[in-house]
């Protein structure tokens, strides 16, 4: 008896253009996404002594170099406001930016082993450590508000007769 053995062939080409996003894929594996953005964070906060301070203490130092910097030396207006809050109100949502793309950037090349692995949407890597770095956002804004209601309800009552 000869065996006849037919050889299949596959052939993956690239897409020609913009790639769609396929939102839906990421919708349909939301337990991974979940899982590794929990991977992130666990890890992040279990490799630092200081832990969440970390999200507070990074953009309170940025902000005090800013304020000696460019506030007291510079002499950059502010219109009013006080200089470490002004300073404060644009690094929060800076150091989440800039932490996020450097994270999702770095996402992919540490999980490289992941991906030829395993099917799965490759977004949802990066995705994950921008999700990861929103916690850090958060905490920060809390402190933000805090501080802007600590400063500025003072003057606030001071300029106006509603106290």
């Amino acid at each position: 008896m000869r065996q006849i053995l037919v050889s299949t062939k596959t052939v993956i080409k690239p897409s020609r253009g913009w790639v769609p996003l396929r939102l839906r894929d990421l919708w349909e594996y939301r337990e991974l996404l979940f899982f590794l953005t929990w991977r992130d964070i666990k890890v992040r906060y279990k490799q630092t002594a200081l832990g969440a301070l970390w999200a507070i203490i990074q953009p309170f130092f940025t902000m005090v170099v800013f304020s000696i910097f460019f506030g007291r030396l510079a002499k950059i207006p502010s219109d009013g406001i006080p200089y470490p809050l002004f300073a404060y109100a644009a690094l929060v949502p800076w150091t989440f930016f800039a932490n996020g793309l450097s994270q999702s950037s770095n996402s992919l090349v540490g999980s490289a082993e992941l991906i030829t692995k395993v099917y799965f949407p490759r977004l949802i890597i990066p995705v994950s450590s921008i999700l990861s770095g929103l916690l850090d956002f958060v905490i920060a804004f809390a402190v933000f508000i805090l501080t802007e209601f600590t400063l500025l309800y003072p003057l606030f009552c001071y300029l106006s007769s509603f106290c």
